[in-house]
């Protein structure tokens, strides 16, 4: 699984009952075809980023087939998910 790009935004909290700041962001993935997550119509993730005084953290997420959005029903192996912690951690200081 490789990430060739990515979505993100701040999201607002009205409310001020969360600790922090969110972001939401949408990544593009590339899979290999022989992994079992692999689909002809694309995949990507919809997660939301949660970041506060002890850093951040992946608070939810969700795989999605690109061209229908349906919802795919897999996790993340631990070092998919190392990894896409470490790529939204290195970007969401560049969302506006």
């Amino acid at each position: 699984m490789n990430i060739k790009g990515h979505e993100a935004e701040k999201l607002k909290d009205p409310t001020g009952i969360i600790d922090g700041d969110r972001y939401e962001f949408f990544l593009d993935l590339e899979i290999d075809e022989e992994d079992e997550l692999y689909s002809d119509q694309g995949v990507y993730i919809k997660l939301i980023l949660a970041v506060d005084g002890n850093g951040h953290r992946i608070a939810q997420y969700q795989f999605y087939e690109e061209n229908t959005n349906k919802a795919l029903d897999f996790e993340m192996e631990e070092d998919e998910e190392k990894a896409v912690l470490s790529y939204c951690g290195e970007h969401f200081k560049k969302v506006l």
